[in-house]
């Protein structure tokens, strides 16, 4: 009998057969899945952990029903960053109701930005009792809808150091619903429009939702954590212009925070064949990271 035979079959049939962490365990890093409670739902998602980790983050969605985002997760763990990523609220295997539509009030109105801040706050705290090493910093990255959600977790939760945004408004939402109404989806809109035409109807505009706006500059006002935003100048979801004009003044107050402008990008800055953005995020991460250590280690 040749036994070769059988012990490479069933090697294969193995190799067929295991679950993704076994395979992750072989790469740069490992893959666990975890779930945590958050406002009396249980939301499931998963930790990447590489072999040397410099600094952790959880991901935060943007406004679509969107799963745990495992392959951007598996790109920061390959560059030793650590990762929760979880499914949103009411999507895949988390519990609760995911609040729709896309566009519109119940969405983006303040309840629903605040429970969505609670489930990112929940999953920080569930990270760091993962985390071997508890002086690692962890941050938030998010994308669009997440420029609200994101400040609001970081102004409750003290273990949040930094955060990463992309995409990311720092208008109010009704602001931003009333340009998204106004570009309406076009993608040739910054070629028959200029600034001073979005911002005058920013303006101006009648509001088609009748709700409390959201105004992340009052989260932002009372941060002292780095931030980085990253745009693209042909976005027609958010206008990115007055975006930078906010921070900008929170610059000239001393907030650490900075931006980087893509000028052929449009709302897509994290996704799509240009790495450009993910790249310059990934290495302000870990710089940030290295400042955050060295603080904690002169202390």
């Amino acid at each position: 009998m040749n036994t070769n035979f059988f012990s490479n079959s069933l090697f294969w049939l193995l190799l067929i057969t295991l679950p993704e962490m076994v395979f992750s365990q072989s790469a740069n890093f490992t893959i666990q899945d975890v779930k945590f409670e958050s406002q009396g739902v249980t939301l499931a998602g998963s930790i990447l952990t590489p072999k040397k980790t410099f600094a952790a983050v959880v991901i935060v969605h943007g406004s679509d029903p969107v799963k745990r985002e495992m392959e951007f997760a598996k790109r920061l763990a390959k560059e030793g960053i650590a990762v929760l990523t979880y499914d949103k609220r009411g999507v895949g295997e988390s519990g609760g109701v995911y609040v729709g539509p896309s566009v519109g009030t119940n969405n983006i109105d303040t309840a629903n930005l605040n429970l969505l801040s609670h489930d990112a706050s929940a999953a920080v705290n569930t990270f760091q009792t993962h985390l071997k090493d508890k002086k690692i910093p962890i941050g938030l990255v998010g994308f669009s809808q997440a420029g609200w959600i994101i400040p609001i977790t970081a102004s409750k939760n003290p273990q949040i150091e930094f955060m990463v945004l992309f995409s990311c408004p720092t208008i109010t939402t009704l602001e931003q619903l009333r340009f998204q109404f106004y570009t309406n989806g076009n993608n040739n809109f910054w070629e028959n429009h200029t600034e001073s035409d979005a911002l005058e109807h920013i303006k101006d505009d009648p509001d088609r939702y009748q709700f409390v706006a959201t105004d992340p500059k009052i989260s932002l006002n009372t941060l002292l954590i780095p931030g980085l935003w990253l745009f693209g100048e042909k976005d027609i979801q958010i206008p990115v212009k007055l975006c930078i004009e906010q921070l900008n003044t929170f610059k000239v107050q001393g907030k650490p925070f900075e931006y980087t402008l893509f000028s052929t990008l449009g709302h897509n800055t994290a996704s799509g064949n240009i790495t450009a953005p993910v790249d310059i995020s990934i290495q302000w991460i870990k710089q940030k990271a290295l400042n955050t250590m060295k603080s904690k280690v002169s202390k």
